[in-house]
């Protein structure tokens, strides 16, 4: 049960982040996922950690990847992007959070999860790596944004679409060439 809330209430906090907010910061959440995921599977294959119990349909993977850990990114990003060290510090302490009281204590405490071959002062900076990731990935979902949003280009410079159609002259219809 509590690894579907954490699956599903993180989503119902969306609803107080502006839907301007949510477009603009969701491909960060959704990278949080790839790289959660692939952080997990070669962590499980390499045996750093061991899941004992699963949510279906998610085999090997924690519903936290793909509810907490995407919102929570968006979450952080709203109120730190534009100040790297104010971001990468809020990361360190609920990355610390996470990886202490979730990860080493939670999740074994409850039979879930555990850590095998890795300590929790190992997992960190993966935890961490993961943060400088998305932060450079969001800066260019930034200027992305921002040069699709210009539309003052000169007349013959715009697309064949953006262009007025040239207007029919009734007569010309009925005349063949």
């Amino acid at each position: 049960m509590i690894q579907w809330l954490m699956l599903i209430l993180p989503f119902l906090t969306l609803l107080f982040m502006k839907s301007r907010d949510v477009k603009r910061y969701m491909p960060s959440g959704l990278l949080s996922i790839v790289l959660t995921t692939i952080v997990h599977d070669v962590g499980v294959t390499l045996g750093f950690w061991v899941v004992h119990e699963t949510t279906f349909p998610f085999n090997e993977m924690m519903p936290y990847f793909y509810g907490t850990m995407p919102i929570m990114t968006m979450w952080v990003l709203k109120f730190t992007f534009g100040n790297y060290w104010r971001y990468m510090i809020t990361n360190a302490v609920l990355d610390t959070g996470f990886v202490y009281l979730l990860l080493d204590f939670f999740y074994p405490v409850t039979g879930v999860y555990g850590l095998v071959g890795i300590t929790p002062l190992q997992t960190l900076p993966i935890a961490l790596l993961l943060a400088v990731i998305i932060y450079p990935y969001q800066i260019w979902q930034e200027k992305l944004d921002a040069s699709s949003q210009r539309t003052n280009f000169p007349a013959k410079l715009r697309p064949a679409a953006a262009k007025a159609l040239p207007k029919k002259d009734n007569n010309s219809d009925n005349e063949e060439p």
